[in-house]
């Protein structure tokens, strides 16, 4: 399969959707996901685009990778989270549904439940405040 540069994260990467930015880098952006299953949920993608994890080179996965672990650990103190859950889906067999390489980072306390991925997205307002909760602790 190839990859497909018109889908929602190379929409967001070239500005022509709005997101709420997180951190940005020449390699990297991390911002909120708009149907969150918990609070302070966000991704972080490569500006390079590729697929899934199958098809991204080891170039795009270092500093990718190190702005996942930046973004964890901001997310994980911002929200005081015992924990994080970080997924990564590789087509559509394992629930991958934007074919363009992310991590889902979600701070998780202790018996806590995801909530579904219901479809709606959050208010605007909640998210613009989830990401400067996480800006702050980068």
């Amino acid at each position: 399969m190839t990859y497909d540069a018109n889908n929602i994260f190379a929409k967001i990467l070239r500005g022509e959707i709005p997101s709420h930015k997180i951190y940005e880098d020449e390699h990297t952006l991390a911002f909120m996901d708009v149907m969150p299953q918990v609070d302070g949920h966000c991704l972080v993608v490569p500006k390079v685009g590729s697929r899934n994890l199958l098809d991204a080179e080891l170039s795009t996965l270092t500093p990718l990778m190190a702005t996942v672990q930046k973004v964890a650990r901001a997310a994980k103190a911002a929200f005081k989270a015992d924990g994080l859950q970080i997924r990564q889906y590789n087509e559509p067999a394992a629930g991958q549904t934007v074919f363009h390489l992310h991590f889902h980072i979600m701070p998780m306390n202790e018996g806590q439940a995801l909530r579904g991925h219901s479809g709606k997205m959050a208010d605007h307002g909640v998210l613009a405040k989830h990401a400067e909760m996480i800006r702050k602790s980068l």
